[in-house]
């Protein structure tokens, strides 16, 4: 059975393909309610990705986590081994 969050990524990818085809939100979200049923996703949050999507809202256009400064690559350093030891 498909997790939570492989359910969302499967939703996600339907509205973007929906989107992509020109359907409006409301008409995503009615779509998608009638196969998803109870698991469909708000339809604030079908909005909100076909206003990502379309570039609407700049500041959410990229898909991908940005890179952060200053976040550790890993939180085995050596330096807290010895603390911990």
């Amino acid at each position: 059975m498909a997790t939570s969050n492989d359910l969302l990524i499967k939703q996600r990818s339907v509205i973007e393909f929906l989107a992509a085809e020109g359907c409006s939100a409301a008409n995503i979200h009615a779509r998608m309610k009638i196969i998803y049923g109870e698991m469909c996703i708000s339809d604030c949050a079908v909005r909100k990705w076909v206003r990502i999507l379309k570039g609407e809202d700049p500041k959410e256009t990229i898909m991908h986590d940005r890179k952060r400064s200053g976040r550790p690559l890993s939180a085995s350093v050596t330096a807290h081994r010895e603390k911990v030891d």
